[in-house]
């Protein structure tokens, strides 16, 4: 077998990026087919409906829900504010009187006279969808969004928690295999994407968080520092939605794994341009990993890749070990033997032989293993 497949990170120079910038729901379109725009320019809006919230005129009043349109003083479609009556009954004596307020600031959504019940719905939010990436509208789907195009660096990660943000790329270490520390973070980091080397302690995540960095990328984390920044444990859902207060990319693994220095060297030639980071991860069905997108052509480089990648690995590609013992460790193919070879599990299973940079090579079960595309 010459050859095989074996899903891996991307870590590219210079590709042809696409990104669909979608609402759920149909809205409205704010730009037109071949528009260049930022990444922070709203590409698409619409408004979400409010809150339903319902109160039970009848009970409160102490009525038969058919009787209690003669007790509204708001009809169907009448807008109210929080603490406004919206019924009351007239009794003899003004002591007995009943009054109903909004709980909440919208509109009189629907009244019941089978329950006796009022909706009110709370004001509808807009919702804006912004490009994400600089680049160029390639595609247009009516009322609900479009396609951007941009060519630059585009970089994945192992794991990211935390949104898509924007920023100014920052190298806040010397080497891939130094500590991004809480001393390391100043106040000219606000706004900014820091990138560190082998690792973040929870008191660097806390620091950044303080001074308002927008994202972290380091080589490695701890699950148990993730674990008291969020305060349970990541499962394998998606994530991408936590309110942290900064995005944080792990571009290695969990520990103290250095960056890989392709990575930090590619990430480093990009020191002090503007990147769009998400850290949204999926790990089952779907795969989806965290992001780093550079746009423009970087130092030396002349020619974007425009081709997908090829779909399997070969001798001479670069890969990453994904299993212990070795995890987190780089490497080059050196071979794919194409008979089964017995493993510690006393499976037979496909192997491939691993150069690494001491001169050692390794045998490793070709699941065990993702190609760096670079």
């Amino acid at each position: 077998m010459a050859h095989a497949y074996t899903p891996g990170l991307k870590i590219i120079p210079c590709t042809v990026l696409r990104k669909k910038r979608l609402l759920p729901i149909p809205g409205r379109v704010m730009v037109e087919m071949g528009k260049h725009v930022e990444a922070l320019d709203v590409v698409a809006q619409t408004q979400l409906p409010g809150k339903v919230f319902s109160v039970n005129v009848a009970n409160r009043l102490a009525v038969g829900p058919e009787e209690i349109q003669g007790f509204m003083l708001k009809k169907e479609g009448d807008p109210v504010k929080k603490g406004e009556i919206i019924a009351e009954n007239k009794p003899f004596l003004k002591w007995f009187k009943t009054t109903v307020e909004s709980p909440v600031d919208g509109v009189v959504e629907a009244v019941s006279m089978v329950t006796g019940q009022v909706l009110l719905r709370e004001p509808p939010k807009l919702l804006p969808i912004k490009a994400y990436v600089k680049g160029t509208v390639v595609e247009v789907t009516p009322n609900f969004g479009v396609t951007v195009e941009s060519e630059g660096t585009f970089i994945q990660g192992i794991f990211g928690i935390g949104g898509e943000t924007n920023g100014e790329i920052v190298v806040a270490v010397t080497s891939p295999d130094e500590d991004l520390t809480p001393e390391g973070l100043n106040e000219t980091h606000k706004g900014k994407i820091v990138i560190g080397g082998k690792h973040a302690s929870l008191a660097t995540v806390k620091r950044a968080v303080e001074l308002g960095v927008h994202a972290i990328v380091v080589g490695g984390i701890h699950d148990r520092d993730l674990r008291q920044l969020l305060g349970y444990d990541i499962g394998v859902a998606v994530t991408g939605t936590e309110q942290v207060g900064v995005t944080i990319i792990v571009t290695e693994g969990f520990g103290m794994i250095p960056m890989a220095e392709y990575t930090f060297k590619l990430l480093s030639s990009r020191n002090g341009e503007r990147a769009s980071v998400s850290g949204a991860t999926q790990i089952r069905a779907g795969v989806m990993r965290p992001e780093i997108l550079v746009p423009g052509y970087p130092k030396n480089v002349t020619i974007c890749k425009k081709e997908q990648g090829r779909g399997w690995i070969e001798p001479g590609d670069p890969v990453r070990i994904i299993r212990e013992p070795h995890f987190g460790i780089i490497g080059v193919v050196k071979s794919l033997p194409p008979e089964l070879t017995k493993v510690g599990s006393e499976s037979h299973v496909r192997v491939l032989e691993v150069d690494l940079p001491g001169g050692e090579t390794l045998v490793i079960p070709r699941a065990n293993i993702e190609v760096l595309e670079k």
